[in-house]
Order: structure tokens, then sequence, then C-alpha cells
């Protein structure tokens, strides 16, 4: 019998074809799973209380997701942290995607820079599955400021300086950083004036005379012309509000910022079932009555997969790192 370095040829041969075997076997117990996959409930955690768009937008998502597995999808409000409290949750969970994190951009991509201790690793602690929904905002004014374009408001701005100011939903979230970014690039001194949430009603009174709030909680006051609408934050026109120009359009190129919520699975998820996700997602998104719910909520659909969704949570994280350093924002609580 052959030898080779003290073991015989046959054993060489034997440990190979066992190894092989156990090699192959890897995809097939990934599928396996897959295949069987969803065989019991499903929880979706979302950071946010019930209520909040975050939540509304996961339910039609649940319901739909639910319907097309034939099993049970129940959301779990667990707020706290910018979303963060409810994701450590997911991420901390088996990885077997009967457990996943309805997250938006706040938390995976702005709140790692606003808090020096934040309970997740957006990066490291989750398997991305889709984008499934995008917002712009709407920038705009009281309609008795003397302005009706974007850089009619910058050269008011430069002439009154540090006594404009401008409402958001509250610091640290996207409008927030968003009037930061127009403030650095135009090289504008407006005052931030933070509220708890979509609150308008003292910019329609003129107390504060602009603001940047998501399309879902502004457009209605916009289309009623109770506040004068001068661009959008998204790259592209709104077909929601075609009639106004974007931000890119007004003077600033390229500029975009947008809010979005995306599926995320612990990280470790088997890809298989990470493909299954996807897959039933975006059959969900081209359902009619789907894009009909979602748009009545001024969303539009995206369906990018996890590959993509991984790259913009890479960039946005800089981009937004990179405003809050050179805007002076200070670490949240």
């Amino acid at each position: 019998m052959f030898k080779q370095g003290g073991e015989t040829m046959l054993h060489a041969a034997r440990r190979s074809l066992v190894f092989g075997a156990m090699l192959s076997a890897l995809p097939i117990t990934a599928l396996a799973q897959a295949d069987g996959y969803p065989g019991k409930p499903i929880r979706v955690v979302v950071g946010f209380t019930p209520g909040s768009a975050t939540d509304v937008t996961s339910r039609i998502f649940a319901q739909k997701l639910s319907e097309a597995f034939g099993q049970t999808v129940a959301v779990e409000n667990i707020p706290g942290v910018a979303g963060a409290i409810g994701g450590a949750k997911v991420a901390k969970a088996p990885p077997d995607g009967y457990t996943l994190y309805y997250g938006a951009n706040g938390a995976m991509t702005i709140a790692p820079s606003l808090f020096s201790q934040l309970p997740i690793d957006p990066s490291a602690d989750f398997t991305p599955v889709v984008q499934l929904l995008t917002m712009g905002s709407i920038l705009c004014v009281n309609k008795y400021l003397p302005v009706k374009s974007v850089q009619e408001l910058i050269a008011l701005a430069k002439r009154r300086p540090g006594e404009l100011s401008y409402a958001s939903p509250g610091v640290g979230v996207p409008q927030h950083i968003a009037g930061e970014l127009i403030k650095l690039i135009a090289k504008v001194d407006i005052i931030h004036v933070p509220y708890k949430g979509a609150q308008i009603t003292d910019v329609i009174g003129g107390r504060v005379p602009i603001t940047l709030q998501n399309m879902g909680a502004i457009l209605p006051v916009v289309k009623e012309g109770r506040l004068r609408g001068l661009a959008v934050t998204s790259l592209k026109r709104s077909p929601m509000i075609p009639e106004l120009p974007t931000m890119d359009e007004s003077g600033f190129p390229g500029f975009e910022a947008l809010s979005w919520f995306g599926v995320f699975a612990p990280a470790g998820t088997p890809a298989a079932i990470v493909d299954k996700l996807y897959q039933a997602s975006t059959k969900i998104l081209a359902q009619p009555d789907t894009k009909k719910r979602y748009t009545e909520l001024a969303l539009e659909v995206s369906g990018a997969n996890g590959k993509r969704l991984a790259e913009i949570i890479k960039t946005d994280t800089a981009k937004w790192a990179k405003v809050i350093k050179d805007a002076n924002i200070p670490p949240a609580q």
C-alpha cells in the first residue's frame, strides 16, 4: 500500500471523502431550513411607540407578510434611544429568521454619531434584508415670509444672520440633520428649534418661519396652501407633489436627505432564509393595494436588496457623521 507522509493513500482518500461530504451538507442544511421556513410565528420589532410612522408602516408590512407566509407575524414595540433599544433585542435574538427588526435610517445611520453608548452596531449586528420604503422631506416657509424659492430664502438668511429659525421634529432626527447640512452648504446662520414630533402650528402662525418635515406630515398642509413648499429633499421630484423642485435643482448639487424603512435579521441568519424574506418582501411591495396604502402615507416603495441597503447604510453613516461633527451637534444623552 502506498504511503504519503506516514498516512496510507486509502486513509487520505477516505478523509477527503468525509470532509467533502461535510462541506456539501452545509448548503443542503441551509436550504432545508429555508424550505421549512417559516414554521412558526415571526416577531417584527419596532423601535418606536404605537401610532408612529415606523409603527404604522410596519403593521402594513407585517399583515402582508403574514398573508404571504400563512403564519402569524406580530409587531412588538420596544421604543427608546432613537429606535436602538428594539434593535438591540433583535441583535441578540437567534439568527433563525423568526425575530426581525423593522428599522429606520435614524437608528441605523444617524444615531451612531449622536449616542456615545449606542446599544447596537448597525454594520455588524444585523443582516440587511430589504429597504422597503423611502420618503423625502419638504423645506417649507410660512406663507407670509417674502421668499418663493430656496435661493431667495438663502439670500434672506444671509441678509439677516441669526434672525431666522427653522423647526424640525426633534434633535437628531433626519430633518434636523438635513437642515444643518443646508446651513453648512449655504454658509448661513439659521437657528434650529426642535419640537417633539411634527408640530407645525407655530410655523403656520409665523412664530417660526421655516420648517423641514417629512412629506407624510407636511404634504397636506402644503397642498392646502397653509405653508409654502420650496423644495423636496429627494434627488428626484416627488410624484406626490411634482411641481416642487428638488434641492439639487435649487442650487444644492447632489443634495439628498431621505427617511427610509427597512427589514433586518440578526447577523448570521442563513442566506437562504434572508433571500426568502427578500423575495416575499418585493412581491408585497409590487401589490397594487400595498402601493396604494403606502402612497397615501406619502411613501415610495424601494425594494433595494440587502447588499444595496448595506451600501446605503455605510455611505449615509459617513455622510451624517461629518454633518454632525461640522455642525457641532452635541451628543445625545
